[in-house]
């Protein structure tokens, strides 16, 4: 089940027209999800900051929080950007060949159909914000993910 679940391919969704955003700013406060939810996928926690139903599935971008070391296994997204900002700990972010060091305050961006994959490299808790560009439907993917909790592959090493 966990392979089927990194076969799935979040498929961008064309941007809504601008009456399918939100027509108000909000709030999310810290360490609480946009919508209450709890993911838990691979060692994490996924918090949603922005939903795509915000953005008319122009983006998304989740808050995680990572305990142990590792991260999600080489993949790739064949329709959305991803962007990764790190606010605590230390991470390995692997683009294509390329292996990058981030810190707090740094940041990597996966190109669409280019594969990539993080691990958290520190000991503390580490921080860091993900952005998918455009949404498509990976918050539902997440949804999917988190239903299956840890028997999801991931590189319990640096990428």
């Amino acid at each position: 089940m966990a392979a089927a679940a990194f076969t799935m391919m979040a498929r961008g969704a064309e941007s809504k027209a601008a009456g399918d955003r939100a027509g108000r700013g909000f709030l999310v406060g810290a360490r609480k999800d946009r919508y209450q939810e709890e993911l838990l996928i691979m060692g994490g926690r996924f918090d949603l900051k922005v939903s795509s139903r915000d953005t008319g599935g122009d983006l998304c971008i989740y808050d995680t929080f990572r305990e142990s070391k590792g991260g999600p296994a080489l993949h790739r997204h064949h329709f959305q950007d991803e962007w990764f900002y790190v606010i605590r700990g230390e991470f390995i972010v692997q683009v294509g060949e390329d292996s990058l060091s981030l810190h707090p305050g740094d940041s990597a961006f996966a190109p669409r159909k280019i594969p990539h994959a993080f691990a958290k490299i520190s000991d503390a808790e580490g921080q860091i914000l993900v952005l998918f560009q455009p949404a498509g439907t990976m918050e539902d993917f997440f949804l999917q993910m988190a239903k299956i909790g840890n028997e999801i592959p991931k590189n319990k090493n640096t990428p």
